[in-house]
């Protein structure tokens, strides 16, 4: 075997690092979306389904339009993403990554700018707070449709019910061998870290934990890039 085959990179999926670098984002937009955008989650499409179920049943103070909107947006990011993993082949998984990431870093910008001047109180800015829902949930569905292709476990960027689920059931507690705990325990702190993070920058600017979801998708895609460049070697 030669050095070039002994040193070679694994041809298909992400690093973990990459994965954790978009769940902290995640817990970013999740901060922005819940915190700024009316009570709606652009990342997390659970919590508008059950906020529309509130509004049926009589709820106050549930916005109906905003979980709508992030909802469709969302799922027309996911119809981009199914189209670009349609034909992806396990070789291609990791290059598809990394363009679903430049583009989901494109989308951030685009609202970081629209977010300039975007301060509390946040109701008086509707006009920009339709088109961050609009803009930052259409980039996650993107993102969850690469991601939920590439199906790395306990590692989906978005949602961590099943990864605290599988913390727990297969814990020593739970008479299991602890598989992937570094992983599960790394992906609740990073979401955890990207929301403390997302909430504190809030106080300046809704534009800059949004302006920084973009550097660090960004960062995230190059990283892909440059790997993918290295396994074609």
């Amino acid at each position: 075997m030669s050095e070039v085959q002994q040193t070679k990179l694994p041809s298909t999926g992400a690093s973990p690092s990459i994965l954790l670098g978009m769940t902290a984002v995640t817990g970013m937009v999740d901060a922005v979306s819940f915190l700024a955008l009316g009570h709606v989650f652009t990342a997390n499409m659970t919590g508008n389904v059950v906020f529309l179920g509130f509004a049926i049943g009589g709820a106050a103070g549930v916005s109906v339009s905003g979980s709508l909107m992030a909802l469709i947006c969302f799922a027309v990011g996911a119809l981009l993403g199914g189209r670009m993993t349609r034909k992806m082949m396990p070789q291609d998984s990791g290059a598809t990554l990394a363009h679903a990431l430049v583009i989901e870093t494109i989308f951030f910008f685009f609202a970081a700018a629209v977010s300039i001047g975007f301060t509390a109180p946040y109701a008086d800015h509707k006009q920009k707070m339709f088109s961050v829902i609009a803009l930052t949930a259409f980039a996650m569905g993107l993102r969850n449709s690469v991601v939920r292709k590439l199906a790395i476990p306990d590692l989906t960027t978005t949602v961590l019910t099943l990864t605290i689920a599988g913390f727990a059931a297969d814990s020593s507690l739970a008479g299991g061998d602890n598989p992937r705990w570094q992983r599960r325990g790394g992906a609740i702190l990073a979401i955890i870290t990207g929301a403390a993070a997302g909430a504190a920058m809030l106080r300046y600017s809704v534009a800059v934990p949004l302006l920084v979801c973009g550097l660090m998708s960004g960062i995230c895609a190059l990283i892909q890039m440059r790997l993918e460049s290295k396994r074609s070697l």
